[in-house]
């Protein structure tokens, strides 16, 4: 049995912890206007945490100095908040939070505009968007955690597009990184492992305009393009079902 399957009675909690999440994107999208800093974004999911009861998984995991990450334009992943980092019109922005709450982790990502971005930026983010949507839309009991990747890496093709490999999604719950892996472009291997009712576990594809290899910077954490092209990601925490599959990080109000 893989560990991040979880019982009937756990999931008042993880909807709880993705609900936080979903809460604060709904609260930061307002803010991300030309000017602001990703040190100032970072403050703010600091305070919002605090009030509702939630921590940041991230903050601290590792050595990692921020409550999330802020990843700006050639930025795939992981990118450290920094008051020196100052939004400009036409920046896209990735945000990425992972919520504990009552002991369960949520883990989810958006994508941000700032001001009025050019019109392949705009598809970048959308493509990526329609890529986990898409994603989301093929899980279900009996279904081969590979066909995840497959639509994945389908999308971003025919887009002209390449899936950033060196990261991965994964299982969540009672711990933020759990099996299984879910990779975000065809794994034949993944063909053997197949979704059960009660399996939670993330989808985060790194969708960029280039090419798909990464660089790391010195700091350690902030992974780029080798081209310097732009990167997108969008995420959810998700549930199998006895039918199909639920969205975890969607805010209550969002499931109206």
């Amino acid at each position: 049995m893989l560990p991040s399957v979880y019982a009937p009675k756990d999931f008042k909690r993880l909807r709880a912890s993705g609900d936080i999440a979903a809460r604060f994107f709904n609260f930061v999208r307002p803010h991300i206007v030309p000017g602001i800093t990703t040190m100032d974004i970072n403050n703010m999911a600091r305070d919002f945490l605090r009030e509702n009861g939630a921590k940041s998984a991230s903050f601290g995991y590792r050595g990692f100095p921020g409550y999330v990450c802020t990843s700006v334009n050639d930025v795939i992943v992981h990118g450290i908040p920094n008051s020196d980092v100052v939004l400009k019109e036409g920046d896209i922005l990735n945000i990425d939070l992972t919520t504990k709450f009552k002991g369960f982790h949520a883990d989810a990502s958006q994508m941000f505009t700032v001001g009025r971005v050019s019109a392949a930026a705009q598809k970048l983010c959308d493509v990526t968007l329609d890529a986990l949507n898409s994603a989301i839309a093929v899980c279900g009991p009996g279904v081969p955690i590979s066909e995840i990747g497959k639509v994945i890496e389908m999308i971003a093709t025919v887009n002209g597009y390449s899936v950033v490999r060196d990261f991965v999604g994964h299982g969540i719950g009672k711990n933020m990184h759990d099996e299984p892996q879910i990779h975000h472009y065809y794994e034949k291997a993944n063909d053997k492992i197949l979704m059960v009712p009660g399996l939670v576990f993330t989808i985060e594809p790194m969708i960029n305009a280039g090419k798909y290899q990464t660089r790391l910077l010195n700091d350690g954490w902030t992974a780029v393009t080798v081209d310097g092209s732009l990167s997108a990601q969008w995420e959810h925490t998700v549930c199998v079902t006895e039918t199909g599959a639920d969205i975890l990080t969607l805010s209550s109000k969002e499931k109206l």
